[in-house]
């Protein structure tokens, strides 16, 4: 990968990998030597790339893009929202494409309904503080970058698949690097959160939330609490807020 597409950015240092086992591993490592803020470890293959519960996030080599960044944020900061961040840099670039992304609660970047983006934030604490935050991403751009059918557990798609033309992969690492540095000093705002909430799949639809013990609650999806959390409303016509679970649309709905 030619990383002279990153020039002009206002990034810390760039870690690059033709194989890497996790970029988001590396990065907390180097996050815990003092790693300058906004540094990235990028990766051409993963072979050991996580998502959220500890789920494998395939990344076969030049078919997709493995990125994670590492911020320092500042004190009382609101790092639930960090996850948004990153959503909102590949529906940005996304967009820009003259595609339709939607975010699917918590973490992943749909087209069409189907899966092609995946996000892992995980922190460095000192205590109760968090010295540093590795937002990890995973895009598919071609379709060789998806799994066999039999272990997908959500539909999946790719850039290339709903383009139906090849996307340049230096030039969309660097839109999705840019769109998040733009972002971030938003981060606290209003129009951050609407911007956030407005993108939110499955809005007003009746959906399944399936936790990490397999319970199930069905409801209403009303939106985003400002943390982050989801707020649903029950099929007991209660309000509740979701802190975690994977959410998609009710069977038979």
């Amino acid at each position: 990968m030619n990383l002279k597409s990153l020039h002009g950015l206002p990034l810390g240092e760039i870690r690059y990998f033709d194989s890497i086992g996790s970029t988001n591993s590396l990065a907390l490592e180097w996050a815990n030597q003092q790693a300058p803020n906004l540094s990235v470890v990028i990766a051409d293959e993963q072979t050991a790339g996580r998502g959220r519960l500890e789920r494998k996030w395939s990344t076969p080599k030049g078919t997709a893009l493995a990125v994670s960044v590492i911020l320092r944020p500042k004190k009382n900061a609101p790092l639930s929202r960090t996850v948004g961040l990153a959503a909102l840099a590949i529906t940005d670039s996304c967009s820009k494409l003259g595609l339709t992304p939607q975010i699917k609660w918590p973490n992943d970047v749909l087209l069409n309904g189907k899966k092609t983006a995946g996000i892992l934030v995980e922190a460095v604490w000192n205590g109760a503080n968090a010295e540093s935050i590795v937002i990890g991403m995973g895009i598919n751009l071609t379709p060789a970058a998806l799994p066999p059918a039999a272990e997908l557990n959500f539909p999946a798609t790719s850039l290339e698949s709903e383009l139906g033309h090849a996307v340049n992969r230096e030039e969309f690492l660097r839109e999705v690097l840019a769109n998040l540095i733009a972002r971030l000093p938003r981060l606290e705002t209003d129009s951050f959160f609407h911007d956030w909430e407005h993108l939110l799949a499955y809005k007003n639809q009746e959906v399944q939330i399936v936790t990490s013990q397999n319970e199930k609650t069905y409801g209403t999806l009303l939106g985003l609490e400002p943390d982050g959390n989801l707020l649903l409303q029950t099929e007991h016509g209660n309000r509740v807020t979701i802190h975690y679970g994977d959410v998609s649309l009710r069977p038979g709905a």
